[in-house]
């Protein structure tokens, strides 16, 4: 069963699944499901909310379903996964158009432990082990050369043990742990921090990642008085709202990213935004949601989940459940906290890479 360590005094509590919705899939058994447009790929690497967290934010990445795979018997469960031989894994369905199946797969052993054959982090048990589910000989050469890149590499000083195995089926997981990272934003941050999982990652992958820096900073208060528009400075400082349909996105159809006015930093995507008829500029899902907090926000008699960015700390709006999409959220954001950079400046403006997701549009 998964935990969640909260750092102060290192107190763990269960995250489990309410008994009640576990429901068996029968009869939900899933092949590849390839189309001359998707192909799918079959990944285990522990908790399945982390890895499909992790593998939604892959440019050219469709959805991505949390599941089981590689036991025997019919319909696993999230109580009886582990009694069958199953491994919580996910099915990744992508674009072969605008990612390979073997970038796919070194991005995936980027974000794993792969040389722990008892599990991944605080999860421990056969359930969590790492695997990469092949499905045909060319997916097995490829998947095959991957993992032995990753041995030569010289990243880890233990041998590489995430297993490879024939795809034989997939059997997804019942609707509590689908999204669960958008569903449950505070739980799943908080499990994944406390589980080890992302401060491994940061050590291990530092050197590839500048050193664990980052280019995006917050200047400081004279230099945002003077580059920042009073209403800008007062939304993203001070946590004040904008007048709703009277700020400058809530209109915008162009195909494009939003960034932090203050930092610079990505936040969301033009093929994520969405008319939520509420005012504001709204969105299905970040762009990079490891650049987004949220916490509790109790002002003004009510509840409500604030956002804000990660590295500037802004004030950017608020969260809901109430929105269109598979995790039906709507991220409902100030247009004075964020800055458009349209498709055509994303080269120029240092975000080039951000250019493969427009590929296919018109």
């Amino acid at each position: 069963m998964k935990k969640a360590w909260i750092a102060a005094g290192l107190l763990c509590f269960a995250l489990a699944c309410p008994g009640g919705n576990s429901q068996p899939v029968e009869g939900k058994m899933n092949g590849m499901s390839q189309t001359k447009n998707t192909a799918v790929a079959t990944l285990a690497g522990g908790c399945f909310w982390c890895v499909a967290s992790d593998m939604k934010k892959l440019p050219g990445v469709i959805r991505v379903v949390s599941g089981y795979a590689g036991g025997s018997g019919k319909n696993p469960t999230y109580e009886t996964y582990t009694a069958q031989g199953y491994l919580e894994a996910v099915q990744v369905h992508y674009d072969p158009g605008r990612v390979t199946y073997e970038q796919l797969l070194h991005y995936f052993l980027k974000h794993i432990d792969p040389t722990d054959a008892g599990g991944q982090f605080a999860d421990r048990g056969p359930g969590y082990r790492t695997a990469i589910f092949y499905n045909g000989e060319t997916e097995r050469k490829t998947a095959a050369g991957a993992l032995q890149a990753l041995a030569a590499s010289g990243k880890f000083t233990k041998p590489v043990v995430t297993e490879l195995k024939p795809f034989t089926g997939f059997y997804p997981a019942e609707d509590d742990h689908q999204d669960y990272d958008a569903k449950n934003p505070l739980r799943y941050r908080a499990y994944r921090s406390g589980s080890g999982r992302e401060g491994f990652l940061r050590e291990v992958w530092k050197k590839d990642q500048g050193n664990g820096t980052t280019p995006y900073r917050k200047p400081d208060e004279q230099t945002l008085r003077k580059t920042l528009s009073p209403m800008q400075f007062d939304v993203t400082q001070k946590n004040a709202t904008e007048p709703p349909f009277q700020n400058e996105y809530v209109h915008n159809k162009k195909e494009g990213i939003y960034v932090d006015v203050v930092s610079g930093e990505p936040l969301f995507s033009s093929l994520d935004k969405f008319d939520s008829g509420t005012g504001w500029p709204s969105f299905t899902r970040p762009l990079e949601p490891d650049n987004i907090t949220t916490r509790e926000d109790r002002s003004f008699f009510a509840t409500r989940t604030e956002v804000r960015s990660k590295h500037a700390d802004s004030h950017l709006g608020h969260v809901f459940p109430d929105g269109p999409g598979p995790a039906g959220l709507r991220y409902c954001m100030n247009s004075a906290a964020l800055r458009f950079i349209p498709r055509e400046d994303l080269e120029k403006e240092g975000y080039g890479r951000y250019l493969k997701l427009f590929s296919s549009q018109p």
